[in-house]
C-alpha cells in the first residue's frame, strides 16, 4: 500500500458557540473562537489516499489531478468564507476543526473511492500549534 499526500492551503472565518450559553460561557470555552465578530485562519489541509500504483502510469493517484479535485470540491466551497454562513456542508455545525475535518473528508471521499484508491486522512492544520487528523 502505497500513500499519497496532497497539501492545499485556504483561509475561511468562523465563531463558535453554542447558542444555549451566555456570552461569558462561550468565551470561558471557546475563547477567541467565540468572538462575537467571528476571526479568521489561515489553514493548511492535507488530503491522503491509498492504494496500489497503477502498473501503466506507476501512480496511486495522479498528483495534479488529486490537488485540481481538492480546490473543486473544497477550496473553491470555503477559501475567503465564513464556515458558519457560505459552507453548505457546515450548515447548522459547530465549526470546530474536528467538525470541519470530517466534513471534508464526506466531501471529497465519493470523488476518490473509485476503484482500487481509497481515502485514508483528512489533516486539517488550523494554527501552528492545533490540527486535526480524521481517518474516517
Amino acid at each position: 500500500m502505497v500513500y499519497l499526500t496532497r497539501v492545499e492551503h485556504f483561509n475561511a472565518a468562523h465563531k463558535l458557540y453554542n447558542k444555549d450559553w451566555s456570552p461569558e460561557e462561550n468565551k470561558e470555552v471557546y475563547g477567541k473562537c467565540a468572538n462575537e465578530n467571528w476571526h479568521g485562519h489561515n489553514y493548511e489541509l492535507h488530503v491522503t489516499i491509498k492504494g496500489i500504483p497503477n502498473a501503466e502510469t506507476g501512480f496511486v493517484y495522479n498528483a495534479k489531478t488529486l490537488g485540481l479535485l481538492i480546490q473543486d470540491v473544497i477550496v473553491e466551497k470555503v477559501d475567503h468564507r465564513n464556515l458558519n454562513l457560505d459552507v453548505d456542508f457546515m450548515k447548522g455545525k459547530f465549526t470546530s476543526a474536528e467538525n470541519f475535518a470530517m466534513g471534508i473528508w464526506h466531501e471529497l471521499k465519493p470523488h476518490i473511492e473509485k476503484g482500487n484508491v481509497f481515502l485514508h486522512c483528512i489533516k486539517l492544520i488550523e494554527t501552528p500549534k492545533i490540527y486535526v487528523e480524521y481517518f474516517g
